[in-house]
């Protein structure tokens, strides 16, 4: 294969999977289930302080938490769904900063994006097209997964 036809189907790959990348980006500023950092600690301290949590404050967005939020949200006639967003915040007096761990925006997307490529570029390079999607799909799929960290930059360093 010449260098410029992998180059360009290199390209073809990384616009497919900015598609499925965007959402990522706009969730920027949500508290969901596999969340951590400063802002979770926040959301538990509120949450235990006014008795709808009674876990322990890790800053680790976990089951607890969720049906914690979820307590909350049925008490203040919001929607129950378990996913802090501005609504949510509000309530809680929060103002959310979109930093957290759960989606890399702005700048930091567009570094997740090109690590995203040089993976895919590094794992499959020779592979099909095909192949190569399915390296960034499985990244993807670990990152929406409670089950792995929650950036692309955590999944693949893992």
């Amino acid at each position: 294969m010449r260098p410029r036809a992998g180059l360009r189907r290199l390209g073809a790959v990384v616009a497919v999977l900015l598609v499925v990348l965007l959402p990522l980006a706009a969730d920027a500023a949500v508290l969901k289930r596999g969340s951590r950092g400063d802002e979770v600690v926040t959301l538990q301290k509120k949450l235990k302080q006014w008795g709808y949590y009674d876990g322990s404050v890790d800053g680790v967005f976990g089951a607890g938490t969720e049906k914690a939020v979820q307590y909350f949200q049925r008490k203040n006639g919001l929607t129950a769904d378990g996913v802090v967003g501005a609504k949510t915040a509000a309530a809680l007096g929060m103002t959310l900063s979109g930093s957290g761990q759960t989606a890399q925006a702005d700048n930091s997307s567009d570094r997740s994006v090109r690590l995203l490529a040089a993976c895919i570029y590094g794992e499959s390079r020779g592979e099909p097209y095909k192949g190569q999607v399915a390296v960034g799909a499985v990244i993807l799929n670990r990152v929406k997964s409670s089950k792995f960290p929650n950036s692309i930059a955590g999944v693949i360093y893992q």
